[in-house]
Order: C-alpha cells, then structure tokens, then sequence
C-alpha cells in the first residue's frame, strides 16, 4: 500500500463509547424543547433554541448544536433552517430515534419538520440497535450496532467549520459540502453567501453570493497541509487538502491548548476564522477575514491585473509586459478594465514564457491530463492560442490516476494575485511577444534569480536582511543607555559542511548582549549555574533584565564552534513555531560564542522520561502531546517555513518542554537548509547522535528529511515504552528498542509496548497508533517513510488505515559493529578525509 494512502482517510469518529448517558438520544427516549443533549467533555450541547434576535411572534424553534462552554449562544449546526417549530402548546416539537435508525423532528401533531433520512440499518432488529452521539467534536452521530456511523451532522454543515469537519466534492457526481450563511442575524434559514470547493474544476474553493464568486483560493498545488500561525492568539491552524480515489475535501485541526475557534460565513458575506477571547472580555474575536482587503475580491483588478499582497498596502498592479487598458480610471481606482498586452502576440515568432513565482494562478483554467512539466510546457507553446500555463504535482495525497496539474488560459487571465513564498503559491509562465533568444536570455537571467532565491541565495538573503529584526531588550531596569555593537565574522576555515554548499564567506552586523552582563549573571559561569551540556558547549540558567534565561556557551576548543554558532545563530533567528525553542540574544567578545534563549523550567525530555523518579509526571495524555508537538514542529521545518531545515539531530536531550510540559525542538547547529528542488544531500562529517540516525546517513552520509522523519520515529518508541534506545545495552533479549519494538508488532504485541509506570492513564488506541507510525518512520527504505504531513494527518485525526510498515532501519549490533561501519565509511573517502559519527 502506498504512503499516500495514509492521508486519504481523516477518521473522525473514534471516539470511545462514554460512561454517561447525556450524551447520547436512544430509541424511545425523544428530546423535546428545555432539554439537552451535552457531549461527554461538556463543549457541545444539542437541543431546541431560538435565536437571540429574533423577533418573530410566536418564538420559532429550531434544533440545533451550540458551544455549551461559552456563555454566548453560538450555534454551529442548525437541522430544521428552512423549517421552524413554534414553541406552543399544541405544536412542541420533538426530535426521535425510530427504529429505523433515523432521526426524526416533528410537532405535536405528527407533521415532520426534518428528518435524516438514512437507510435502515440491516439485520438491526433489537431496539436498541442504533443510537444517536454528540461527540466532544461538536459531530452528531448516528451509530449502527457494530459502532459504524451511518449519519453524521458533519456531513450536512450550516454556516460554521469545525475542527475535523470536511468541505468535501465528490469527484463523480461533483456533488459537494458547502458551508451556507445564516440570512440573517436572527435567522438561521439559508442566506445567499456560500463557501466550498469548485465544482467545475474540483481544484479551487470559492466564496460565493448566490452564483457570483466574491473570493477564490486559487487553484490547489498539491500541499497536503499548511499551517497558518494566528500570533494575537497564539493559534497554530492545520488545514489539509486530501485527495482521494473518491473525492477531495479541505479539513483542518488545532493546535493543542488552543482556544475554541471555527471557521463562519457570515450573514454580511465574509469568511471568518473566530476564536473566543475568553476572560473578561467574553467575545469572538476574528482572527482572519476574507476577502482580507479589496483587491483580492473576485476578478476587482479586471483582465490581466493582479492584487499585489506582498506591499504592506496591497493594491492592483498590471502583470509584466501589459498596462493599464485606461491610465485614467486606473489611476483614479477604477481597475475593472485591467489591463492590455504593450505588444502583441506573433505567435511562434518571437513569443517566450516569463515565469512568474509566487502567484494564485487565474480564473478560466483548462486542466490538460497526463502531461509532464516539460509537455504542459509544450502544449501551450504550441498553440498560438494559449497565453499562460502553470504546473503542479499533485502526488503527495493523490494514490491513484493523474497526478499531474497541467493548467492553460485561453482567454483572459482574470482574479491573478501575488502571493510571495508561501505554501499554495504557484508559478505561472506567462506568454509574451519580444521574448527572442537574445532578449529572453537578459530577461531570463533576472526572472531566473527570482526563482533561484530559495535555492541560491538563501544564505545571503538571510545575511543582508540581518540576524536579527530588531536588537534584544530585557524586560525591567536597563544598566545604561549604551548600545553595544560589533562587527564579527561567522565564517568557518572549512567549507566541507556550510550551511548552504558553496555559499560565499559573509560578515554579519550582530547585535548582542554585554559579555560581562552573562559572566556576572552566570557568577563567572559557575558550576552552580550549569543546567545542561551538549557537544558543543554548556548551558546555564541566569537572570538577566529581571527574566529567566537558558545562555548557552560554546567551548572555545571545538572545531565546530563557530560552524554551530552560525547555523544556530541564523536558523533559530528566523523561525517562529510554537515547538521551536526561542532565541533572545547573542554575545561575541574575545573568542566568546554565547546564544541566550528562552528557559524552559522543564528541561530536556530525555531528563523526565529517563529518570524512574520523574518519569510518572508524563503520564501518556501529556506523552501523546509530545508527540504531537514535535511533529507539529518538523512539519514546519520541513514544509511551512520559508526554508525547508533538517535539524539531523531530533532527539530528547533536543526536545525541551515548558511550564506546561508543551515541547520545542532545541539545537539546530547540526541543520541544513534545503534547496527547493533538492530531495537529499551527502556529506562526508556525519555528525548526530548513534541510535538516533537513520541507517543511510550513518552508513552513507545520505540525508534528507526523512532522515528527521528516521530520528522522529526512535523517539516516539522512547516516549510509547520510556525505554531509552541503545545500540548497545540488551532490551528484553534484543540489541536495541527498534528490533525489540519491530518484534513485539510481528507478533501483535503492538500495545504491549507501552511504559508499565503510566498503564492506568493510556488510551490503548493511541498507544497502538503511535506505535504504528513509529514503525512506519523508522523504515529502512527512505522513501517508504512517511512525509511529516502524513504524520501530523494520522495523528490528529486517529487514521485507522495506516499502512504495513516494512522492516526497519537499524545498524550494528554491538560495539565491534559499530568500528566496522567507522571502518567502512573511511576506507570510502579519500584518506585526507575522516568522517566520523560522532556522538553528542
């Protein structure tokens, strides 16, 4: 079974079955108005209510779901919207479980005002066959006798999107989910406004008023999931495009610990992501509004224009080699007639293609099946017809049929926005008249540098933007108001392993904190101060400016030192992830390399859940949040940022927790940034910790991110059975916690794994996920591990249908094994070279 499978099913019905009844509505127990229905953690509350404006006489009454932990009525789902009850004497409304297994509404004399619906149930004879759940999703279910859901809520949205909820278009009939808006505030029947994926092309979602577009997302380029960080909320939104044999959907998860949020389409016709303040404000608060400002509303820049958002004021702007149709209304604010070709068109005479990074590709497309990159190519250019072409690949949920994403205009380009680096963003080559040989070349060489940046210039982009945004300030009383500054050099002697190959050596302007404030706050980096030491140096714990810091000092003597400073100094500088530790400072005087971060008053992982004293505090709720965080992590180094990062030394001495046991990824002096096309790179230092490091980087030095993905999958076996992994020390009879885990799954043993000393608090289902998907990133083969999208999907949503992993990867069996590989890896390299694994 292919990998991708893994992201083709988002279980969200696993819960297990409650304790109490309250959650549930069985046969011959109807709710009628006054009475409720509450999930079994109290968020979500089914039952009758009117709207809080409403005004109509005598009240109306719908069934509906509703936060039942928020003091404002927020309701979320709405069954009966175009049919209203009337809270009467003679007309109570009801809501049943027949023994059919559908749900029924109707009033006090039999009239049904909404049912579900749904197929009986076979061979459900008993009458308690079916049941009917409101899950702590906010999901009512129906549930078959064998806990099959054969109904659900989710499937029939009103105006909100909730966590685990699908916007889903059957590919066969391209019959869809949308999400539809209320008419009015104090109306919950079908407003005009609409939300949901395009039925013609099954590619792009659209906002709409009635059948009128007023916002579009663009055609999909095969992301599987992209995050978006909500900083005034400290809100990490997952959200997920899958693609399956059947159908496609958009689904989405939070972060944990994240206040309740929903997505809505508001009665004034906007897409809102909300979450509730909470405090004493008790409000909503929106934290995204779509159309996010004027020009990006549907086609507003007319033919050809585009809305430039990468300005800090985005405005209509004309794509390359076209301007305004007319100066004057352009001018004025008046983009609706766009803009028109400064040279027309000769056809195969002089025409070339402008490539245009960062873009949403237009409106109006035409999907040609089964083309490469170099065919799409070809099959716009030669067709005199064709003025634009982009290419995506979409196998990365796709399991089966056409992968490819070959779309052509024929006509105008209409709704083009700039979107700079971002996940989503396409690039769109546009044809243009006057692109010969000679003039294609000059404009190439400077489109050619737009593209390369990720792949060319990172590293001195990174240099002359600057480390750091802004110089490091300490909270509380300041000792002068002196700034301190230097001029110091980051580049290394050697260049067998710089941060991007080949870069050019670089000075850097650093703004740093005062040697002699670390020495006093540390008392001459006292013994007493020491909270950590790494290979590269030790960590001690200080107050600086009234605050609580982590200062980490590098050891003078280490080759590396300087290497390591300046991978950490620039990687951790322009990160920003909730489960990526935070860099607040520097220091650089007189050989003294010293990075300040955050403290974290839980230390390292590997200190907890390796001490029998300590390790009970993370029982396996607080184990699974681990899990989940560091995924959240590598996910973003691999993907959602800017840069794509492999950290090549994930492990928990590097995984830190904070006050409230949340983890961040710690140590990057071992990354490497990613060039956009590069799959993996070789390196004669390999450099990690034994145990931890995926079999071809160990034995070959062959790294990419599936050698994080290698180092993820040993640490989520160290957190299932708090079983430090060893290459040398027996586990059970085995060489080391890999074969031991590898042998325990042969044998069906998969939940056995888990640490004796917090039984009581396991969840057996995601004992045996984690497991599972341990096994599936430690593979030996590269490519069998999953990508970290995969990852973060199946654990959030619980899939069920991960695939069979295969044998996994592991090295040596016993000190002597080890000299052998040493041994084999240098006699490989050129003698003036020795490549070492070096331990940490």
């Amino acid at each position: 079974m292919d990998w991708s499978a893994v992201v083709l099913v988002v279980l969200l019905l696993l819960e297990p079955s409650p304790c109490a009844s309250d959650d549930r509505l069985d046969l011959g127990k109807p709710l009628s108005p006054g009475t409720t229905i509450v999930s079994d953690d109290g968020g979500f509350a089914l039952g009758f209510f009117t709207p809080t404006n409403s005004t109509s006489t005598p009240a109306k009454l719908y069934l509906g779901i509703w936060y039942n932990d928020i003091p404002t009525l927020t309701v979320v789902w709405v069954a009966n919207r175009e049919t209203p009850a009337t809270n009467t004497t003679s007309s109570t409304p009801t809501l049943s479980l027949t023994n059919t297994s559908n749900l029924v509404l109707s009033d006090a004399s039999g009239v049904v005002l909404w049912a579900t619906n749904v197929t009986a149930v076979s061979g459900s004879s008993s009458p308690a066959a079916a049941a009917a759940m409101l899950l702590n999703t906010g999901n009512l279910v129906i549930r078959s006798p064998n806990g099959t859901a054969i109904w659900q809520s989710f499937d029939h949205p009103a105006d909100s999107f909730l966590p685990g909820m699908k916007i889903r278009l059957a590919f066969a009939t391209r019959a869809g989910v949308r999400l539809v808006s209320w008419k009015a505030p104090g109306d919950p029947s079908p407003g005009t406004f609409s939300y949901g994926i395009d039925a013609g092309t099954a590619l792009q979602l659209f906002l709409w008023n009635g059948t009128r577009p007023l916002m579009r997302d663009g055609p999909w380029t095969g992301y599987s999931i992209a995050s978006r960080y909500q900083a005034n909320a400290s809100v990490f939104v997952y959200q997920a495009i899958v693609s399956t044999d059947e159908e496609i959907y958009l689904t989405y998860t939070l972060s944990d610990g994240a206040a309740r949020a929903r997505f809505v389409v508001t009665v004034a016709g906007r897409y809102q992501l909300q979450s509730w303040k909470g405090g004493g404000s008790s409000a909503w608060s929106v934290l995204g509004d779509w159309p996010a400002w004027e020009c990006s509303r549907y086609g507003h820049c007319g033919p050809y224009g585009y809305c430039d958002n990468t300005v800090a004021a985005p405005t209509c702007r004309c794509l390359d080699g076209f301007e305004p149709a007319d100066a004057e209304e352009w001018s004025g604010g008046d983009f609706s007639r766009g803009c028109q070709r400064k040279e027309a068109l000769r056809c195969a005479a002089g025409d070339g293609f402008l490539a245009l990074p960062g873009m949403k590709s237009p409106d109006k497309f035409v999907r040609v099946a089964n083309r490469t990159r170099d065919e799409c190519a070809a099959e716009c250019a030669g067709n005199c017809s064709c003025v634009a072409y982009a290419y995506a690949n979409l196998s990365t949920t796709t399991t089966a049929g056409d992968v490819t994403r070959c779309l052509v205009w024929a006509g105008d380009l209409i709704d083009t926005e700039k979107m700079g680096d971002v996940v989503g963003s396409d690039t769109l080559y546009l044809r243009l008249a006057g692109l010969d040989a000679a003039v294609q070349g000059v404009r190439g060489k400077s489109n050619a540098l737009r593209i390369a940046l990720p792949t060319v210039l990172t590293t001195s982009i990174l240099i002359i933007t600057g480390i750091f945004v802004s110089w490091f300030k300490f909270r509380g009383k300041r000792r002068s108001n002196k700034e301190y500054n230097t001029k110091v050099s980051l580049v290394t002697t050697s260049s067998s392993d710089v941060l991007v190959e080949g870069s050019p050596a670089q000075d850097f302007e650093l703004p740093f904190i005062k040697f002699e404030d670390i020495e006093t706050a540390t008392h001459n980096f006292s013994e007493a101060y020491k909270i950590g030491q790494g290979g590269f140096g030790k960590v001690y714990k200080a107050m600086l400016g009234g605050q609580e810091v982590a200062i980490k000092r590098l050891s003078k003597d280490s080759e590396q030192g300087t290497e390591e400073f300046r991978n950490e100094a620039i990687l951790i500088a322009k990160l920003q992830h909730r489960n990526l530790v935070r860099l607040l400072g520097c220091s650089v005087e007189g050989g003294e390399k010293i990075l300040v971060y955050e403290y974290l008053p839980n230390r390292s992982l590997d200190a907890i859940l390796f001490d029998s004293s300590r390790k009970t505090s993370l029982d396996w709720p607080t184990r699974f949040n681990i899990i989940k965080g560091v995924a959240r992590g590598l996910l973003y180094l691999h993907q959602d940022s800017r840069l794509t990062i492999v950290h090549r030394d994930l492990k928990a001495a590097n995984v830190l927790l904070d006050a409230d046991m949340r983890p961040k990824i710690a140590d990057f002096g071992m990354a490497r940034i990613f060039n956009d096309n590069q799959k993996n790179a070789n390196t004669r230092r390999v450099v990690g910790t034994y145990g931890y490091m995926a079999p071809e980087y160990a034995m070959e030095g062959v790294f990419s991110v599936k050698s994080d993905v290698y180092s993820f999958g040993v640490l989520i076996l160290e957190l299932v059975t708090g079983t430090k992994r060893s290459s040398f020390n027996t586990i059970k009879g085995f060489p080391n916690l890999m074969i031991y885990a590898w042998n325990m799954w042969k044998d069906g043993k998969g939940k056995d794994l888990v640490d004796p000393s917090i039984m009581d608090t396991c969840s057996q289902d995601e004992v045996l996920l984690c497991s599972h998907m341990a096994l599936l990133c430690a593979q030996e083969n590269p490519n069998d591990r999953p990508f970290m999208s995969s990852v973060v999907l199946a654990l959030e949503n619980g899939s069920t249908t991960l695939p069979t992993p295969k044998n996994p990867g592991h090295y040596a069996q016993g000190s002597s094994d080890m000299e052998q590989i040493r041994d084999r890896i240098d006699n490989s390299m050129n003698s003036l070279t020795l490549t070492n694994i070096e331990g940490r």
